[in-house]
């Protein structure tokens, strides 16, 4: 058996979590490989909006696993919140909730770090999600850590203590004023370890190969989206780990031959939260409009998403990296009502027309080049087939499709589950 994997292909808030809830049925176990609490994988059913952050998308089907893989990191406070919200609507955590003894745990201090670190930036910001997850990245890379394996060693509140107080010292040499009890947020996540303590703590890597030799199916869940990735992404506005298809291998230990479909995801159009540069951002009524009916507002942070069209030199080069097998687009929905719609197919690049990703993404050095078509007013989000939508919507898919040479298996029409089409 191989694994499957679901990616984001732009700047994150794809839709991953609603896609990999979509497919759960046809897998025994979800992992998420990398990433943490700055995730917000959105998942709509029956009515009612759920938000998860660190535990994988597959949580609420009956008699599948959910495994949180030894790439994630972990805040104890913020898991602890998702516990007592799942056990609120009656997921089965004993038995379907896993957690790898390799994950790394994000101590207050983390957050800490990270809110002195953005404040000295000042208008260089990076754009933090301010969970801690940079910081906690560090000491992964640093080999300082705090894992979930240490928990059950003797002496892992020495462990905790001794990085608090290196983290302590490191924050007074930011020069920042910033407001803490360091008693009470210690108390807090001491508290939040006994939650934590509740779930499973396993060796993963063993068990996902044991699984794979058993016939187990696995789907790989991946958090915020390729453009992201500290490689490869638009750096230094990226986040702290592998976003890619590679974090799958490195964040679960499952060889790279091991891996078989790479399901990527991206919106009819493009959207970024934070700083960074973002080519194709639109500044007028469309943007706002786009904004305001896809909701486009952080589901970790509340923060405004910036919008704007379609980036096809971003998603290619997003294609190509990953080995993307097939395509889900989501949100065609929100452009039901414009008029003229634009793509970006090739950037002037200093002067020079180029069809991939080049190293820098500032606007002083580029102009995205656009291909505009005829909109859709039709409103798609009850359509059940994909022959039944719109014959400008379906022209724009095929466009998409040619351009970047990769079928579009999975059309999304809405929030809700049910609101997806398999092609």
């Amino acid at each position: 058996m191989k694994i499957d994997m679901i990616l984001g292909l732009q700047w994150g808030d794809e839709g991953k979590g609603k896609i990999v809830d979509v497919l759960t049925k046809n897998y025994d176990i979800i992992a998420r490989f990398q990433g943490g609490p700055n995730a917000g994988h959105t998942l709509i059913f029956d009515g009612i909006k759920h938000v998860l952050h660190t535990i994988p998308s597959g949580i609420f089907h009956k008699n599948k696993v959910n495994v949180v893989g030894n790439g994630v990191v972990i805040d104890p406070v913020i898991f602890k919140n998702e516990i007592e919200k799942l056990k609120a609507v009656g997921a089965d955590l004993k038995n379907k909730l896993y957690i790898s003894k390799k994950a790394h745990l994000i101590l207050p201090t983390h957050r800490l770090i990270d809110k002195a670190s953005e404040l000295s930036k000042g208008a260089k910001k990076i754009g933090s999600t301010l969970k801690g997850i940079g910081p906690t990245y560090m000491d992964k890379t640093g080999r300082n850590g705090l894992r979930i394996g240490d928990l059950d060693e003797d002496d892992w509140t020495i462990k905790y203590e001794n990085l608090k107080k290196k983290h302590l010292d490191l924050i007074k040499n930011f020069n920042v004023n910033i407001d803490f009890d360091i008693d009470e947020l210690s108390n807090n996540f001491f508290d939040s370890i006994d939650y934590i303590r509740e779930i499973k703590f396993i060796d993963s890597e063993h068990f996902f190969n044991e699984s794979l030799k058993n016939g187990k199916k696995i789907i790989a869940e991946g958090a915020q989206g390729s453009l992201l990735d500290i490689d490869f992404g638009t750096y230094p506005y990226v986040t702290s780990s592998t976003t890619t298809a590679a974090g799958a291998s490195t964040g679960l230990g499952i060889a790279p031959n091991k891996i078989n479909d790479v399901i990527g995801i991206f919106k009819a159009y493009t959207t970024r939260v934070g700083s960074g540069p973002f080519p194709t951002e639109l500044h007028d009524n469309v943007g706002a409009k786009i904004a305001d009916v896809g909701k486009e507002f952080g589901a970790t942070t509340g923060r405004p998403r910036r919008c704007g069209w379609l980036d096809l030199v971003a998603l290619k080069h997003s294609i190509i990296i990953n080995g993307v097998t097939k395509l889900a687009i989501m949100k065609g929905d929100v452009l039901s009502g414009i008029k003229k719609i634009k793509i970006c197919t090739k950037y002037n690049y200093k002067g020079e027309l180029i069809d991939h990703l080049p190293f820098s993404l500032e606007s002083k050095n580029l102009e995205p080049i656009y291909e505009e078509f005829d909109g859709w007013e039709d409103d798609i989000t009850e359509t059940k087939n994909f022959e039944d939508l719109p014959n400008n919507f379906k022209n724009y898919i095929n466009f998409i499709e040619k351009q970047v040479g990769i079928k579009i298996k999975i059309v999304s029409v809405g929030p809700d589950r049910k609101q997806t089409i398999i092609v």
